[in-house]
């Protein structure tokens, strides 16, 4: 028995020189592979007799489970500092600063996004989001525009067939504006309303200032005693925040639109020279946007009684205040994904935008 304990003295203190995997293995075989120690040990059994095989037998089966479980045991241990030695070898700073070249930019129309929902939030306003996707009763019919309306046209609209339908009136559209999202929050949202529904929009064009794909942020107030006059209120305080200035000169005009009456655009002042555009001076005007109050027939379409509740809605392209806020010239750089223009038009990352912290924070403009 004496020389037993001397043998797992001399198996365990092997296992304990192991320094690394390979090595760990290379004790393993010797000790319990088909030549090892205790193998060639077991296989001596049987030239013993009955009680020696017996009480040898029991010794060899416990050496060799107290071998296994070192072993395991070192294995354990010995992965263990491998992964730590593999982390630490591809350990990252995170709190150094990236470097310049490499640092990111918010795109334009994100920061915009930013700015408007900061200014609306600020009156009390929620988003809504809807699908891109749409029916022709949310796109087109619920808004009052009838079968033969200009817009419903093929070049101007994006159409995609019904595959259980051969009824073009039953086709699906690429939602031409956020409407959609006034009808759909109609239908679904207790009354009173306000929110603004910010989101991409596809129509047929493709110019300077008109891309297939643009984003656009409608905004929808209805209760029983909303009126012109606080939806005028609405977007003077508006443009007033988004283009940061005290006060700046607004005006109304008499338009159309389908789903709102009386409908208005509205403009606000600029002064317009060859080599520049700045908002809030001078004697020239600028649009900016659309407006009225909501059509009888489009509350009704949203299940909602006209003869009880009023309320207004409004329109317009972030792309176009992107623009205009930080003279970018043309609409189509917007979408061609070239990473020179986002350094220079871009924003840092961590430059937010709040009503508190400021909107643009043009410190932060990448250029």
């Amino acid at each position: 028995m004496e020389n037993m304990d001397d043998l797992k003295k001399e198996l365990l203190a092997e296992v304990e020189k192991a320094s690394d995997m390979k090595s760990l293995e290379e004790v393993r075989v010797a000790v319990l592979g088909k030549k090892g120690k205790i193998t060639e040990l077991m296989k001596n059994l049987g030239g013993l007799s009955v009680e020696e095989k017996k009480e040898m037998g029991k010794s060899l089966n416990i050496l060799k489970s107290d071998v296994e479980k070192a072993l395991d045991a070192k294995k354990e241990e010995l992965a263990t500092k491998e992964l730590e030695a593999k982390l630490a070898a591809e350990r990252i700073d995170v709190t150094l600063p990236i470097r310049p070249e490499q640092q990111g930019r918010i795109h334009p129309v994100s920061k915009i996004y930013e700015e408007v929902v900061a200014i609306f939030g600020e009156m009390g306003f929620e988003v809504a989001e809807g699908p891109d996707i749409e029916d022709q009763f949310h796109n087109f019919n619920a808004l009052n525009m009838p079968a033969n309306h200009p817009a419903r046209q093929m070049q101007d609209t994006f159409y995609i067939p019904n595959p259980d339908s051969d009824d073009k009136d039953d086709s699906f559209v690429v939602r031409t504006h956020t409407s959609p999202v006034q009808i759909r929050t109609m239908e679904n949202h207790p009354l009173p309303i306000r929110i603004i529904a910010p989101g991409r929009t596809y129509r047929s064009d493709y110019d300077a200032t008109h891309t297939p794909m643009f984003h656009q942020v409608e905004g929808l107030v209805i209760d029983k005693t909303t009126t012109m006059a606080h939806l005028k209120g609405c977007l003077y305080d508006f443009v007033k925040a988004f283009f940061e200035l005290d006060e700046i000169p607004v005006r109304y005009r008499p338009s159309y639109f389908p789903f709102t009456e009386p409908s208005a655009e509205m403009d606000i002042g600029c002064l317009k020279t060859k080599n520049e555009l700045k908002i809030g001076a001078g004697t020239d005007w600028l649009e900016i946007l659309g407006c009225g109050m909501v059509h009888p027939n489009v509350l009704r379409a949203g299940g909602i009684d006209p003869d009880e509740y009023q309320g207004f809605a409004f329109g317009m392209g972030l792309d176009r205040l992107a623009m205009l806020k930080y003279g970018i010239p043309d609409l189509r750089t917007f979408f061609e994904s070239d990473v020179r223009w986002l350094k220079h038009y871009g924003f840092l990352p961590l430059d937010e935008s709040s009503m508190t912290g400021g909107l643009s924070n043009n410190g932060g403009l990448a250029r």
